[in-house]
């Protein structure tokens, strides 16, 4: 781990500016690949970065470079010499070659492309080509692969000659000669086996898999689901392609969550980290679902506008608007949020709907009559408001909360039905649209039993 305190850093750079550069790749080497990358983000001179990266030996150099953020990756490629750059691309695991990739702009991948052998230039234009967020798009061709008709003892010496670059050969997966997906095996169950074994005696031919134009959350939920570390990734044919790993998932998984945080606070999610995002990019981030909240919102000012009469007769009925549009808001996100993290577990599918509607409703029963009494006491006996305007406030607070809980239990629902983002269902909106709702049944309410 890097020391609290910077200490570390500061040693390393007190080192470097003294030209003691083999002291200082010591420091470094103490350190794991994971926490020199961490440590390399916080050099603020990016030429004493270059050196300290420069220092390490190259099976470190490569592992450090795959931890390492986008725009660090960049100034790298863009410093180094061209039999370094083809060192560092030829070394790293295929899958962390096209993030770098993807990530790039035009003339780095130019340039990484030129310095690229050919045949592995061809793979990576064909990986290239896959839809972004695709299982093709994430997917690595380092895998192990077996025949059917191998012996244990066979597999286990391929395993030897081709596992060391590999990224994983926990699973390895047996092709037909048509390179077709036929079954799976375990690096256990080789071990375990009689070494005479054949391949098709021992493999599980009930295996899950994915196709290439999957969407990665798709991805990420079948990994969850079967709790898997690997999957195989096979194309239309069900010919053998790539395989999905752990590490990337945990990748998937995060930058969804992220991207459904962001959702959830009606912003529209980015892909760079928060302080390394210019200021207008931040804003243009936000301004446009902030823009159709403000214009949404307009209709709850129209509704007071509409209802002056009603205010101007019983005056302190204005009073209770907030505390009636804050309670309804923050019922219908209560319940948004749940069904949002319940679509997005795949615990609630969308023939659940009424499912859903049914349950919301009976909790809304049960929280909109504490809510009201508890609301009654305070307002009639505390606060000395004649009985029929307390009487309407918590009528309309007891209706706010029923409908507030249902209408946030289905709209995320009615979302994923119409093929949009459940997150977008979150509080903001819910909390717009309850507002409206909520003026609507408070000042229905006050007309009838004030007699306005």
């Amino acid at each position: 781990m890097v020391p609290k305190g910077g200490t570390t850093m500061e040693k390393i750079l007190e080192l470097i500016n003294g030209k003691k550069y083999s002291e200082a790749r010591e420091e470094l080497l103490k350190l794991n690949s994971v926490d020199i990358a961490t440590l390399l983000e916080e050099v603020d001179n990016k030429k004493n970065m270059l050196v300290l990266f420069r220092l390490l030996p190259k099976d470190i150099e490569i592992d450090v470079f795959s931890y390492m953020p986008n725009d660090m990756q960049q100034y790298i490629i863009q410093s180094i010499t061209h039999e370094e750059m083809t060192t560092i691309i030829d070394q790293l695991y295929f899958d962390d070659v096209i993030d770098l990739l993807e990530e790039m702009p035009a003339n780095i991948v130019k340039k990484i492309l030129l310095n690229t052998d050919e045949k592995k230039r061809k793979l990576i234009n064909q990986f290239l080509k896959y839809e972004e967020d695709s299982a093709g798009s994430i997917m690595t061709i380092e895998f192990v692969d077996l025949k059917k008709e191998m012996t244990v003892e066979q597999a286990i010496e391929r395993i030897r000659k081709t596992g060391v670059d590999k990224q994983t050969i926990n699973t390895c997966y047996v092709i037909d000669k048509n390179r077709k997906l036929e079954g799976i095996t375990s690096i256990r169950r080789l071990i375990l086996s009689n070494k005479d074994v054949l391949i098709k005696d021992i493999m599980k031919e009930n295996y899950v898999f994915i196709n290439t134009f999957d969407d990665q959350e798709y991805v990420a939920s079948q990994f969850k689901k079967y709790d898997l570390v690997s999957m195989p990734v096979v194309d239309k044919e069900h010919r053998l392609v790539g395989i999905i790993t752990i590490d990337d998932i945990v990748d998937i998984i995060d930058q969804e969550n992220t991207e459904d945080f962001h959702k959830m606070a009606a912003m529209e999610p980015s892909e760079e980290e928060y302080l390394k995002t210019g200021v207008f990019e931040l804003a243009k981030h936000r301004i446009i679902w902030l823009l159709v909240l403000m214009i949404s919102a307009t209709f709850t000012g129209n509704i007071i506008r509409k209802s002056e009469d009603v205010l101007q007769s019983v005056v302190i009925l204005a009073s209770f608007i907030p505390m009636l549009m804050d309670t309804g808001g923050n019922s219908g996100s209560q319940s948004s949020t749940l069904v949002i993290r319940g679509l997005a577990l795949g615990e609630i599918k969308l023939k659940d709907i009424f499912k859903v509607m049914w349950k919301e409703f009976r909790v809304s029963i049960v929280v909109g009559i504490v809510l009201s009494i508890v609301n009654f006491l305070r307002i009639y006996f505390i606060e000395k408001v004649s009985f029929m305007v307390s009487m309407t406030v918590c009528i309309s607070l007891f209706f706010t909360v029923v409908l507030a809980k249902v209408v946030g239990g289905i709209l995320p629902i009615a979302a994923k039905k119409l093929k949009l983002d459940p997150a977008i269902m979150a509080s903001p909106l819910i909390t717009t649209i309850v507002d409206a709702v909520a003026l609507l049944i408070y000042f229905g309410i006050a007309k009838m039993l004030l007699g306005i």
